[in-house]
């Protein structure tokens, strides 16, 4: 789960974390209002969105008195912001962040993130900060730092030093190292977070360092342990398809293609969409409907498939272990007639009660089509969808 920059910033802050001070808006007057609220003469008015690129995209403006806050707040909020992780469709403003100025001496990148092959926190360090660490991997590889940091011992002094010594820290902010990254790690850890990134870090010209961005996100089968993370979700900044999924413990994420599919099984739904591929089309949707599904999730599954304007047919790959195929067979006729399914269905089945599962689908009177194997199957919905 994802929240929102001034959230994350606010969790910085129980931490104790330097940041500048700021203020949410959800309109052109709280954004006047919040800009009353902070000393000045320099004002950041940011929009508040799911996404990186904000400045790139206009969604970041620096201004120097209220009526450019006024003039900002209004070309941003309620407008859509395209950046380069939104996508051409972008994302609507719904609310801004207004934020003290900041005198900048230096700027640094810092992320904190799951390393899913060590199972470990990796954290990433650059002097080329307000960048995107991609173009810097690329472009700039010597001038990114990264370790991971083991769980028997954690996060110790010499992590921050080492850290300190790649961005050349000096005096002051070198002695401020320690604690700053500390509280970092410590904050990662608690709340249980996925990534915790800030770019810009920056060094202002007191010698201190602030994090000037933050972005945040969560792994969402840890959120039943913080309830206060969990209330900082935006529901408008995701997608609706998404949300009624999770409604009905479905595992949904929407893809660009045009074959829906619905699977038992997150290795098994990775696999049916690489074969999609392999026969010459691309997935809609991955979908796992894991292994308790019953006729009513079933039903659910498909009208959120076919909520997808995109989708031109649907493969059902089932495995029965856990999961029985006359329940999942069950489940596929009901949702079919009561959506009327025009589209093309191909359903293949496997183990657990598949004899009962392929009886009901015979015996449907609904133009499904059989598959007698994962090959088979691929095959067989990508050349409807094709006509051929």
């Amino acid at each position: 789960m994802d929240i929102h920059e001034h959230q994350a910033k606010d969790l910085l802050r129980q931490y104790d974390i330097p940041t500048p001070s700021g203020y949410v808006a959800f309109t052109i007057d709280e954004a006047i209002k919040a800009a009353k609220k902070l000393p000045g003469p320099i004002f950041v008015v940011k929009a508040q969105i799911h996404a990186g690129g904000r400045g790139k995209a206009g969604g970041v403006k620096v201004v120097k008195d209220l009526d450019e806050v006024k003039n900002s707040a209004e070309a941003i909020l309620g407008k859509k912001l395209i950046t380069h992780q939104t996508g051409s469709e972008g994302k609507l403003v719904q609310r801004l962040y207004i934020e003290d100025g900041c005198n900048i001496k230096a700027e640094y990148y810092f992320s904190m993130v799951i390393d899913r092959v060590t199972s470990r926190v990796s954290i990433i360090a650059s002097t080329e900060g307000g960048m995107d660490i991609e173009k810097v991997a690329k472009e700039n590889p010597e001038k990114i730092l990264s370790f991971n940091i083991d769980p028997t011992i954690g996060f110790q002094p010499f992590h921050s030093r080492l850290i300190a010594n790649e961005l050349k820290l000096k005096d002051t902010s070198f002695k401020q190292a320690g604690k700053f990254f500390n509280q970092l790690y410590k904050l990662f850890i608690e709340k249980d977070a996925s990534l915790l990134e800030i770019n810009p870090l920056v060094l202002t010209s007191e010698n201190s360092l602030i994090a000037l961005d933050a972005k945040m996100s969560f792994d969402n089968n840890a959120l039943f342990k913080h309830p206060d993370i969990l209330s900082l979700r935006d529901e408008t900044e995701e997608d609706p398809a998404e949300i009624l999924a999770s409604k009905f413990d479905l595992a949904y994420i929407k893809l660009d293609g045009t074959i829906g599919c619905l699977v038992n099984g997150a290795g098994l739904a990775m696999a049916t969409m690489d074969i999609i591929k392999l026969k010459g089309a691309s997935p809609a949707n991955f979908l796992d409907v894991g292994g308790s599904a019953t006729k009513e999730k079933v039903t659910e599954a498909f009208k959120i498939i076919l909520s997808d304007a995109a989708v031109e047919g649907i493969l059902v790959n089932i495995f029965g272990g856990i999961m029985r195929c006359d329940i999942i067979a069950s489940g596929v006729v009901a949702a079919a007639k009561t959506l009327s399914l025009s589209k093309p269905l191909v359903v293949r089945l496997a183990g657990t009660n598949v004899e009962e599962g392929k009886k009901i689908l015979r015996d449907s009177g609904l133009k499904i089509i059989p598959a007698d194997d994962l090959d088979d199957a691929a095959m067989k919905i990508v050349s409807a969808v094709k006509g051929d």
